[in-house]
């Protein structure tokens, strides 16, 4: 029912109903009428409220021309309420028509949900026909109606259409071929090079939709962004991102290193545009730069293919190791005998599949004997996957064994022909 048509409020004496109900003490009152008009309840029976100040109860006793009963909450009936507005003169419909001339409109909430649930259904129009283009989307975007991600972000229907229709348009176009930068991608798509920056809702949508085209694994953190924008082709400051390399071959330029002996610095730009030809059957990994500059020093151009970490595996490496292993690589990896080194190691393994290389229980046990002694063991536990004596034997000895430390095996497996 309408509760807000003209002849229903040409009804109301407007004036003497403010001076009733208008109190600020009885905003309470007139709120609880409200909500049971929206809800379409009857408007009968007590509400109450609980801790009342001094002027609440005044306003209800002056209302009700009586005091109202004791105790640490305030009760008015709203069947008494609709009498003394009726009896008045006030509202002769009571207090079903007094409430909207207050407080505005009353519509039932359940229509209105009703149309807000449509309006919710036609905001993600843009994706559902994206889906219907994309079938490897369909998934994703059943997932964005039903998880409130898309609420969270945009809040309403009408911003949740435009921002989904942008989402679609930069899907349509990825993924970019040839690699293209994050922002001038962003610039020629969607009219703005800061479209997809970190933290816009445009970019979290997106991502998630990129994750969906191309089987980009989950991740957190800045690093794990950048290598899933670049998944799409999309370059998030492709500079800055570097991989060490001694004797990788397969582009001119590593070639050229190579034939030197020279440790090479690959960009993820460069790994993007053109990545090496796959061209050795095994390549060693290590996590610290020592490693390589040592086998460069020792080994020159006669050292096997290795790769160096540097830490925590960058975008650029991540990119570098995905394509070697693609390409029938086979890796071995070796890193710090410490938990923050098997936390490196584990995060790698996530990502592309290796074999431990020295990098085993049996194997820091071994270094452990060999003087002189390491440091005390430090820090947090952490698991390895690959070898799951290897965190036990950390425990045991509480040793902690640098890289550095197994210079000398580590160089014997690098050298000529082993």
């Amino acid at each position: 029912m309408d509760l807000t048509s003209a002849t229903a409020t040409a009804t109301v004496d407007e004036g003497r109903l403010r001076r009733l109900l208008g109190d600020p003490g009885l905003a309470w009152l007139v709120d609880r009428a409200r909500r049971r008009l929206e809800r379409e309840q009857p408007l009968t029976g007590p509400v109450s409220l609980s801790a009342p100040t001094p002027a609440q109860r005044a306003s209800a006793e002056r209302l009700l021309g009586r005091s109202p009963r004791s105790g640490r909450s305030l009760t008015v009936r709203l069947d008494e309420v609709d009498a003394v507005l009726r009896r008045s003169g006030i509202s002769p419909d009571g207090l079903a028509a007094a409430v909207p001339v207050l407080t505005g409109p009353v519509l039932p909430l359940g229509p209105a949900r009703q149309a807000e649930d449509r309006a919710w259904q036609e905001a993600h129009a843009p994706i559902d026909a994206l889906a219907d283009e994309i079938p490897a989307l369909a998934a994703w975007a059943a997932r964005l109606r039903g998880d409130g991600l898309i609420r969270r972000l945009a809040g309403s229907p009408p911003t949740a259409h435009a921002l989904l229709g942008q989402v679609a348009t930069a899907l349509r176009a990825l993924p970019a071929d040839p690699p293209a930068s994050l922002p001038a991608f962003a610039a020629r798509v969607l009219g703005s090079a800061h479209a997809l920056d970190d933290g816009t809702p445009s970019a979290t949508v997106t991502l998630s939709g990129i994750r969906a085209l191309t089987g980009f694994p989950d991740g957190t953190g800045a690093e794990w962004r950048r290598e899933a924008w670049a998944s799409a082709g999309l370059l998030r400051d492709e500079l800055s991102s570097t991989v060490l390399t001694l004797n990788l071959r397969g582009t001119p330029a590593l070639d050229s290193m190579a034939e030197a002996g020279e440790p090479a610095v690959l960009t993820l730009r460069q790994l993007i545009r053109r990545p090496p030809a796959p061209s050795a059957p095994t390549v060693r990994i290590c996590e610290n730069p020592a490693v390589l500059a040592a086998a460069a020093d020792a080994h020159g151009t006669r050292s096997a293919p290795l790769v160096c970490l540097q830490g925590q595996p960058s975008a650029a490496a991540l990119t570098l190791l995905r394509h070697l292993h693609e390409g029938g690589t086979t890796l071995h990896y070796h890193g710090d005998f410490d938990w923050g080194g098997l936390r490196i190691a584990s995060a790698l393994l996530r990502r592309i599949p290796w074999l431990p290389w020295r990098y085993t229980a049996a194997d820091y046990r071994a270094a452990v004997l060999t003087p002189p002694a390491g440091p005390p063991l430090t820090g947090l536990r952490a698991e390895a996957p690959w070898d799951p004596d290897l965190p036990e034997a950390l425990a045991e000895l509480g040793v902690r064994v640098e890289e550095e430390t197994v210079l000398d095996v580590l160089l014997s497996d690098l050298s000529p022909g082993h």
